[in-house]
């Protein structure tokens, strides 16, 4: 199975992707989203879940959408039709790393998906290179709440604690305005859907030739999390202005 199909697999209970229940994710957007026609782009939107929530509420805003799952993608137009904001959302199936837009963005969006630049550090220059002059970059990555194991930090990467995060992101010339932290029971309830609607479609399709794995799958992920880096993971939602035009 390939990681678009297992994560389209795993996300079907979860399509914001990212550790936060959706009080956090209106909160994060309504501090986002100040303009009632403001640009907004996702880079790494994945099912589209973040801008389709913005489109539905604010009719003036229109939106572009940046991932590489073609069936991600195909689920954002349907549930875009679906909320008849179709026309307002443009959706591109191309590395995010690598996309160029004609036109600045008043907000640029990338939560969970800074694998796909490289690191946080890349994710942000690759935001300032798409973002209006004052426009915000709304960010998500994860953190160190405590020292890993050694097969966390090797195996999720090396991030920093909390402080660390902030100094690295201040020292590349941007002004945190706000944040969240996802607390443990949104960090619990993403894992556990993330697990739990893997392995329920591996046990209703027992006959799929990729069931088998896909429970493997599963199971593999659900005892690294409680076992290697439960009480250590972190993540955190940075809501961003450049210093310095």
């Amino acid at each position: 199975m390939d990681r678009q199909t297992r994560s389209l697999l795993a996300h079907a209970d979860h399509p914001i992707a990212a550790p936060l229940d959706d009080f956090s994710v209106d909160r994060l957007l309504a501090r986002a989203v100040v303009r009632g026609d403001a640009h907004i782009l996702d880079l790494g939107c994945g099912e589209g879940a973040w801008l389709l929530r913005v489109l539905r509420r604010h009719p003036g805003v229109t939106a572009e959408g940046v991932d590489v799952s073609a069936g991600a993608l195909e689920r954002a137009r349907h549930r875009s039709e679906e909320a008849d904001v179709a026309e307002r959302l443009t959706l591109h199936r191309t590395e995010a790393a690598s996309f160029t837009a004609e036109h600045p963005f008043d907000v640029v969006l990338s939560v969970g998906a800074t694998h796909a630049f490289g690191g946080l550090l890349p994710t942000l220059d690759a935001a300032r290179k798409q973002l209006a002059p004052g426009g915000t970059v709304l960010v998500g990555d994860a953190y160190w709440e405590r020292e890993p194991s050694p097969w966390a930090r090797e195996t999720l990467g090396e991030y920093e604690d909390l402080a660390g995060t902030v100094e690295k992101v201040t020292a590349d010339g941007w002004t945190p305005v706000y944040a969240h932290l996802s607390t443990r029971h949104e960090l619990d309830d993403y894992e556990w859907n993330w697990t739990g609607s893997l392995s329920r479609w591996a046990l209703d399709h027992p006959e799929h030739p990729d069931s088998a794995e896909a429970l493997r799958a599963a199971t593999q992920h659900r005892d690294e999390w409680l076992h290697d880096y439960r009480e250590s993971f972190g993540f955190v939602c940075l809501l961003l202005r450049r210093t310095t035009e």
